[in-house]
């Protein structure tokens, strides 16, 4: 009998080893949820009538319901070195032609490339394929031993599978926390009134920790395979060479790894994996780069802390966490006020962070925003930064939202009951004079050069300027009483302001600042009336029947120019002699009628605004990103990262020379 049992254990432990591989490794799963729990529950309940046949290496022995005394420390047989981190081509470039020197300059070499996973390092041992100990990488000569907790984690194999398994090999990966069971986690955390985990890496660090391996086991770790320690009887000659062993073993490793013949195709990997990261479903900070023959990475060796045949790329961070001083509110041309957090400076993504917006009122009372708060700040792309969530609450007072403008003492209000903004109300103030005037003056609209924030705020304060018309009202000796003006300056701010008198129509438009009216929108108003008058007499139907123009926008325009203070404004920029009509253009249908275009690099013959401009006039639509929906890149000199974008993307690049020849 119990030799049946004992027959009937190792069949069900063999099933289960198998179902590991086939759903971690090959992701390709066998069996239900169900039924693999029916087979653990099984091996569970025989293995308690027969505790003699339970061994350590058992499927079993993941779930752990004690608790442990503590976590001792062992010593990894090769030291888990750290590597040395690039955080540009040129560094990477750099780095190679250091790999280049060492080795030799007539030696050929290549590299493998793998995803740097944003989670924990661990070293696992094996000893005649099983596995007797886990350890985090600690200080890198000496680790905690976590092997209660590392058996937890499923792709992790108790028993090493296949034939050619060395008699002792050290494993090195990253453990992990996909992002679905991240937010999962954290969600528990709310209903249980504990403090949130800030990222993935952080909560998979906190598992690791954990005394109870049962709670463990609950948080869903991975893992991947990624390294090699020390091992003995058994020949590996490459990086690759192991990567492919260990899918044999039936460890598991990435398979976005890559092998790659020169620094040229690292590059390219590098910067493919910058752009598709968010595809993924567990985060990862940057790409590891290491020489592929062992032999060669013997032979450069390493410095005191890092290896000289590996180096780490990193990605700029997209996430930090910092203190939130304050919350001020600013307020924009059309009266919304809008709160800011303003924070104690840290570095995200690369640049030095100060300021994130927090948008309305209603996202501070969500994430129960207090000044003083720890936060986490996110800046992904060139998306100004936002405050994701309190990580810890120190501030003492609720936030109360503000009664008064900040800038002009008026009472702010909620003009609907269902609004989610508060504005101010007063027409004068000078906020609002000094935003709608900065957007009046933007590129996209009349495109004044040398009218800043800074000249605005000085023009403003002098009550030099108290509407847009007045812009064409100001002289010499106005701009000379600035700071840092002098008589040059001056006279090429006031060119700019007489130069922009003859604007198309639809900048004019958007110029203005008419809510819910994008520069889309105002080219589409400027072509269907042709002239301001017409504009501004047409009725809700009229509008309301243009198909681009909703009624949100068309309710939106009519309330714009119904008002007394924007009659008396057309009119003044009309006897200023700012154009009010839509010039009929010259052309005809060409390439550009219908395609979305982006420029990048710099231009020769026009400024980008101009450039964007023929673009419109072409019936086709400038665009400010690239994406598969972008149709032409027109590249220009010095041509930066949408250039390389388009080409992974295999969008349609052209010279600036070809770009006139197409609208011709």
């Amino acid at each position: 009998m119990t030799i049946q049992i004992k027959k009937e254990i190792e069949l069900i432990k063999e099933k289960i080893r198998k179902h590991d591989y086939s759903y971690y490794v090959l992701s390709q799963p066998l069996v239900s949820d169900k039924e693999y729990d029916d087979l653990m529950l099984r091996l569970q309940l025989l293995e308690g009538q027969y505790p003699q046949f339970r061994t350590d290496d058992s499927p079993s022995q993941r779930l752990s319901s004690g608790i442990s005394p503590g976590f001792k420390t062992v010593k990894h047989k090769v030291g888990m070195f750290s590597l040395d981190n690039t955080y540009s081509i040129d560094e990477l470039a750099s780095w190679d032609e250091r790999v280049r020197k060492g080795l030799g300059n007539e030696r050929i070499y290549e590299y493998v490339v793998e995803l740097k996973i944003d989670g924990v390092s661990a070293n696992l041992t094996y000893s005649k394929g099983k596995l007797i100990v886990g350890a985090t990488r600690g200080d890198g000569q000496m680790g905690e031993d976590v092997t209660a907790n590392i058996k937890t984690i499923r792709p992790i194999p108790l028993v090493l599978a296949g034939k050619d398994i060395p008699d002792f090999i050290e494993i090195r990966g990253e453990v992990y926390m996909e992002k679905k069971d991240f937010s999962q986690v954290n969600k528990e955390r709310v209903d249980n009134g504990e403090v949130l985990f800030a990222n993935p890496r952080n909560a998979t660090s906190g598992s690791l920790k954990l005394l109870d391996s049962s709670i463990v086991a609950k948080r869903h770790l991975n893992f991947f395979a990624h390294s090699l320690g020390a091992y003995q009887n058994h020949s590996i000659n490459t990086q690759w060479d192991f990567l492919t062993r260990l899918k044999g073993w039936g460890v598991r490793t990435n398979t976005h790894s890559a092998l790659c013949r020169n620094i040229n195709e690292v590059i390219a990997y590098c910067n493919m994996w910058q752009q598709r990261r968010d595809e993924l479903s567990y985060e990862i900070d940057g790409v590891v780069v290491k020489l592929n023959d062992l032999a060669q990475q013997k032979d450069l060796g390493f410095t005191a802390k890092s290896p000289r045949w590996a180096v780490a790329y990193k990605f700029a961070a997209r996430q930090a966490t910092t203190e939130l001083i304050s919350i001020k509110v600013n307020v924009g041309r059309t009266g919304v006020i809008t709160p800011t957090a303003e924070l104690k400076p840290v570095e995200c993504s690369g640049v030095v962070i100060s300021n994130a917006t927090l948008h309305n009122f209603d996202e501070i009372e969500r994430l129960g925003l207090r000044e003083g708060d720890r936060v986490l700040i996110e800046r992904a792309g060139d998306v100004i930064p936002k405050v994701v969530k309190v990580v810890e609450q120190k501030g003492r007072k609720p936030y109360n939202i503000p009664v008064k403008c900040p800038a002009c003492g008026e009472k702010i209000v909620k003009e609907k009951e269902e609004d989610v903004a508060y504005r101010c109300i007063n027409s004068d103030c000078p906020a609002q004079l000094e935003r709608a005037l900065l957007h009046f003056a933007s590129r996209d609209a009349l495109d004044i050069e040398g009218m800043g924030e800074a000249v605005i705020n000085q023009l403003v304060s002098l009550k030099l300027l108290k509407s847009l018309a007045d812009v064409y009202k100001l002289k010499l000796e106005n701009l000379l009483k600035l700071e840092l003006f002098k008589e040059k300056k001056a006279n090429n701010l006031l060119s700019s302001i007489e130069k922009s008198k003859q604007q198309p129509l639809a900048r004019l438009i958007f110029a203005l600042g008419i809510r819910h009216v994008g520069q889309k929108a105002a080219y589409t108003l400027a072509e269907e009336f042709s002239d301001m008058q017409k504009l501004m007499q047409a009725r809700l139907e009229d509008l309301d029947s243009i198909p681009e123009i909703g009624q949100v926008m068309a309710g939106s325009i009519l309330n714009y120019f119904n008002l007394k203070q924007t009659r008396k404004l057309i009119q003044d920029l009309k006897d200023a002699g700012v154009n009010m009509r839509q010039l009929p253009g010259n052309f005809k249908i060409n390439k550009l009628t219908g395609k979305t275009v982006v420029f990048t690099g710099e231009l020769t013959g026009f400024s980008r605004s101009e450039a964007e401009e023929l673009v419109r006039r072409s019936k086709g639509m400038p665009g400010s990103s690239i994406s598969s929906k972008t149709d032409i890149v027109v590249a220009g000199v010095n041509a930066g990262t949408k250039f390389n974008k388009a080409r992974q993307l295999g969008v349609k690049i052209i010279s600036e020379k070809e770009f006139r020849e197409m609208i011709r």
